[in-house]
Formats: structure tokens, sequence, C-alpha cells
């Protein structure tokens, strides 16, 4: 029954299914029309009734003649947030629901802590930047959170599947759009909060309150567990909001899940880690210093949902690299290749710091060279930022495009060659990001690392015209076989 979520009263209607994507629609549907960032849902409105759609959901007054078919609701995503809980029932009060949101390091913690549940024998779903997947079915990821109603239907589908655990990026814009909105959630996890999205949010207070409203409860009661990043004050405030129950970690002494020996190579990470519930010999496949973060992180997860110390020590044995992230293509040549997602300037220079160890433990020592741009139509403070680290910390730097959308090119270049000009590194620009790849790969020598940042796990660059096929690990490996390099 469509009834409890419309601000003026109608009469109830028996509805068969929602959807807020009029393709979509089908008869005895209630369909959710609001704005979104690009299209006014209300705009659909007539293909939904074409559809056979039973009722309409929206924030206006409805038109003459649908007044018993439309409920007016006083915030249309809330109310499609609320009406997806109650129609599939509440299947988040069925599994035990983890969310994991900051700025870098989503990603691979959210899979991270996939996998340590799958090695421990559960049956989950996992939704994020690069897929979704519940169970054994997996499809390609459209947002890194999707709408409320898409999420609700992956939850049920698992709990119908027997599943028992679910672990979701939550990003800023998906908590300022309400898409989580009336969830309650088992564990929520936060990594960092560096400077990004600021096109969006205006200002590093305004997205820092995004992330905080997943610790407050965003429509529900707060997360039975609060893990956070006690090594910077971002994670320490979140941990002091005090309404669940706080685990910090870090490298920081009073962390509660704590790392110490920490041994990095170009195989993976050993360390030790002090836990509440006892010491743990960390050994991960994982390569990069910044990746102990993102393993304390989902070893404080999976303690909240009570892995014991053996079985997170075996499934860390297990766990594989994520695409994209801190990923190496390897086809014999004599220097490391690696694609890394990193888009802002903190990724950035953690990327940097990292590849610079691997660097300097070869004999003789390597260089690091990188290649990155910067997005079109997005937030351009960072641009500049982006271009000090890469000129303060690389050896080599190439400017390239990154997803222009509408802008020119060589504008933004030029904006992150602000931040790069006076650095130590020696760099150039060449706006085809084909071309760039074979350039800085033709640069290398033996020992060096060399570092294409940005894009990562992405198949496409999106310019002014659309989507365009690309995908960085393929440049790369092409522009090494015609290098003459080819592992067979």
């Amino acid at each position: 029954m469509l009834e409890g979520f419309a601000a003026e009263a109608v009469p109830p209607i028996e509805v068969t299914g929602l959807q807020y994507d009029s393709r979509k629609a089908g008869p005895g549907e209630a369909f959710f029309a609001f704005p979104g960032e690009r299209v006014d849902g209300h705009a659909f409105v007539p293909n939904a009734l074409a559809a056979g759609a039973a009722a309409i959901v929206s924030e206006r007054l409805a038109p003459d003649g649908m007044e018993s078919r439309w409920a007016r609701v006083g915030h249309g995503r809330r109310a499609l947030a609320h009406a997806a809980l109650r129609f599939y029932g509440r299947p988040d009060r069925t599994l035990s629901v983890t969310a994991v949101t900051g700025t870098n390091g989503k990603t691979t913690t959210v899979h991270l802590i996939d996998s340590l549940l799958r090695s421990a024998g559960k049956t989950t779903a996992l939704l994020g930047t690069i897929e979704h997947r519940v169970g054994p079915f997996t499809e390609k990821s459209i947002n890194t959170t999707p709408e409320s109603l898409d999420i609700v239907r992956f939850l049920a589908r698992l709990r119908d599947l027997g599943g028992t655990h679910a672990t979701m990026e939550a990003s800023s814009h998906a908590l300022e759009l309400e898409r989580i909105r009336g969830l309650e959630f088992h564990t929520a996890v936060f990594t960092n909060l560096t400077p990004d999205h600021l096109d969006f949010h205006g200002d590093m207070e305004s997205y820092a309150a995004s992330k905080r409203r997943l610790f407050e409860g965003a429509g529900a009661k707060p997360p039975r567990f609060a893990v956070a990043n006690a090594d910077t004050e971002a994670g320490r405030s979140l941990l002091r909001i005090g309404k669940s129950e706080a685990v910090s970690y870090g490298l920081s002494v009073d962390a509660d899940v704590r790392a110490r020996q920490v041994r990095s190579g170009s195989t993976g990470l050993r360390f030790e880690v002090d836990t509440p519930a006892g010491p743990i010999c960390a050994e991960a496949p994982l390569v990069g210093d910044f990746n102990v973060q993102n393993l304390l992180a989902a070893i404080a997860a999976v303690q909240c949902h009570g892995m014991s110390v053996s079985q997170i020590e075996v499934g860390l044995r297990e766990v594989e690299s994520v695409p994209g992230r801190f990923e190496v293509i390897d086809e014999g040549q004599p220097f490391l290749v690696i694609v890394d997602y990193a888009h802002t300037a903190d990724a950035l220079e953690r990327l940097i710091e990292a590849a610079r160890a691997i660097a300097n433990r070869s004999h003789p020592p390597g260089r690091v060279l990188v290649l990155f741009g910067c997005g079109g139509d997005r937030d351009r403070t960072k641009r500049a930022p982006m271009g000090r680290i890469a000129g303060r910390l690389s050896d080599f730097a190439l400017l390239t495009s990154d997803n222009p959308r509408g802008e020119d090119p060589l504008q933004i270049i030029r904006e992150v060659a602000n931040g790069l000009e006076g650095g130590a590194a020696h760099w150039t620009l060449e706006p085809d990001r084909r071309a760039a790849i074979g350039a800085v790969l033709a640069e290398a020598r033996r020992n060096d690392v060399v570092l294409v940042a940005g894009k990562g796990h992405e198949t496409t660059q999106v310019i002014a015209d659309g989507r365009v096929e690309f995908d960085d690990r393929v440049a790369a490996r092409s522009a090494l076989h015609q290098m003459g390099y080819a592992n067979q």
C-alpha cells in the first residue's frame, strides 16, 4: 500500500512495485518523480503513466484530474528511500550492513571487508565504485552508491539468497542526496578526509558534514559500531560523537586496532596488529604502504562482525588486489608500471610515496615517473595542488587529459601546470592520453616506477562529445608491446 509518505492525503493505492526510472516503469507501479543531478524526473511522468504506472509520488502539486493518483511529499528522495524499505520488508534489519565513507580508500576497504567475510564462509553483497555483487551475481557499477531503491533491492536479493553481510561505499554525494536515508547500519567506517568534490559541497566544512551524517544515523538510528581512522582529526571527531561503540584504527599508539613493525615489499605487506581480541600477524599480497590503513580499517570492521583472529589471519592471505588500485602491468619490461585511481592531491601523494619506496629498494635506485590529469567540469581547486605534489615528489611528470568532459583539455592542463612550475621534477604535456601513456613508458629506464594515475578501473574517457572506450591498462599493455615487451 502506498500510504504514510504523503504530506497531503490520498486514497490508499495498491501498487505492484516502485520505480524512479520511467524506462523501467510497469503496470501498477508507483513512479517517484524528483529533480536529479542532470534531469528532472517530472519530465518523464507522462512516460510512466503511459507504461501503466498506478501512482505518481512528487514534491509538486497534483495536475488537474490526477489528485487521486498523485501523492505529494515533502522530499521525493526521502520518500523513495522510506517507501523502498517498507515495500521490501526492511532487509537492512535482517542483514549486517557495513558502510565505508571517506575521500580515499573506500573502494579498497570495501573489497577487503567483503573478501574477509567471504573467506569466513559468509554469503555477501558488495556495492561500490567498480561493481555491485550479490552472492554469485555481479553487475557493473554506474554510481559509487546506487539510488536508495536499488540499494534496498540489492539487500532484499541478498536476504532472499540466505546471505548475511553487505558492505557498501557511502559517497558524500549519496549521503547528501539521501540515497542511504533510513538504512540501519551495523558498522560505519571512515577512512580519511582530504579536499575533493568541492564543486558539489562548496567547502570542506560541508564536505565533512556529509560524512558525519553516516555516523549520526542519516534518518535512522546510529550504527552499532563506528570505526574511524585515529591518525586523522576528522576520524577522531567522528569517534567523539558517542552514539555508537567506537573502534579506532591506525598507527597511533592509542588506536584500538594498531599496526606496528610494518614490512613492505614488491610482493605484499607484513605487519603486526594489536587488537582488542588479541594480536594478529597480518600478511597480505597488497603492494604499497598506504594499504596498511585500508587493511587496518577492514580488520577493525570484521572484528565488529565477530570474526576471530585466526579467521582474519587466514583471510588476509587470500585477499586480492582491487582492479585499478595500484594494479601492476607486467609485460616483461625492466621497470614497474602501475595503474591507479588516484585523482586527488592526497591520493596522488600517497601513490608517489609508495612508488618511491619501491624504487629506492632497487639497485641502483630507480626514478618515479607519473602521468596524470584532472577531470573537467569538476573541482578546480585541486588542480594546482596536484601539480605541486607531482612536482615535489616525482622525477618526471607528464600532464594529460583525464575525463575533460566539456572543458578544454589544454586549459585544465595549464591549471595543473601552475602547481608544477618551480618543482624539482622535469615535466611535459601531451593532451592525448593514449599518446601520453606511450611517451611516459618510452621515458622509463631499468628499475624505474611508472605511475599511470587518475582513471584506474575506468574503461571510458569522457569528452565533450560523450564517452569513448579507453582503458589505461589496455593502453599501457599495447604501448609496452609496441616497445617489444610481451609476456608469453
